[in-house]
């Protein structure tokens, strides 16, 4: 009971690192035999790799011990076959089968569908509703990658990782987004040739990733556009300029990511496979 009793009198940050020394400690690392070395070298203070890829999601501690004794593992670009192996999930590049793993705990990647009727901002100066009156409070400020105009609904990205958001909004990185639009019907080949061709806006020209008609039954249709560039109002200014204006826009997807079931409104979190797949998309 002694000891019990001293280890309840030290702070909650010293209990919380004793416990956290514990978690960390597993006597079998110890037991790995000399061949199981590699070349790379230990961050000093860091957590087991096994650790944290499965803090970041990325499987169980015994199933990312397999993935690491195979040599599916690579750290700063090592391949790194030691389960007792310290890494710094802030700094550290973590990669499985070649894909980025993201295991800095800071890092948040939500997806909202965002309804019609909202501003893509954070917060805006005459009241309307915004991205904040979806997201709730978050343990880190989290940013919008990109945006819709106010009356397009569908799939926008947040997160507070820099890096990537550039990627995904910057055009040289070529990450597509997905639109699906309500325009007049129906929609004759010839307008799907001219918009597969490319077509001049007064900004320049654009040319689709992909067009397809979805539906053009009657006087409504509907059509699916590719793009992986972002300009303001493109899509609706492409299909005015071939005389088919949109009614209603949605965005379904961007990159890997689409909106699946997420219901009108709601925001989930992305998979920890999700954002290796967005760096991926992204080149990094």
């Amino acid at each position: 009971m002694g000891d019990i009793k001293s280890e309840n009198q030290l702070s909650k940050a010293a209990r919380e690192r004793l416990s956290a020394l514990r978690a960390d400690y597993d006597p079998k690392d110890e037991e790995r035999p000399d061949e199981a070395r590699d070349s790379y070298a230990d961050v000093e203070g860091g957590i087991r790799l096994q650790k944290a890829l499965a803090a970041a999601g990325v499987a169980s501690r015994r199933a990312s011990e397999e993935m690491i004794a195979a040599g599916r593992v690579s750290v700063d670009g090592e391949v790194v076959r030691r389960f007792g192996a310290r890494v710094d999930p802030e700094k550290s590049e973590i990669r499985v089968d070649g894909m980025r793993v993201v295991t800095s705990p800071d890092k948040l990647y939500f997806a909202l569908n965002k309804p019609r009727g909202v501003v893509s901002t954070m917060w805006d100066p005459e009241g309307r509703p915004t991205l904040a009156d979806y997201t709730g409070q978050t343990e880190e400020r989290i940013f919008h990658v990109g945006r819709l105009d106010t009356e397009t609904e569908g799939l926008i990205l947040l997160t507070n990782d820099g890096e990537l958001s550039n990627r995904l909004t910057h055009p040289r990185y070529k990450v597509i987004k997905t639109y699906i639009a309500k325009v007049p019907g129906p929609v004759p080949h010839s307008v799907v040739k001219r918009l597969r061709a490319g077509v001049e806006l007064e900004d320049g020209p654009v040319e689709v990733d992909s067009f397809r008609v979805v539906d053009n039954d009657g006087a409504k249709a509907l059509v699916e556009i590719r793009l992986h560039e972002g300009r303001k109002h493109i899509v609706r200014r492409l299909m005015e300029a071939v005389g088919h204006p949109v009614a209603d826009l949605a965005r379904t997807q961007v990159g890997p990511i689409d909106l699946n079931t997420l219901k009108l409104g709601t925001m989930r979190a992305l998979t920890s496979r999700e954002v290796s797949e967005l760096y991926k998309a992204a080149g990094l």
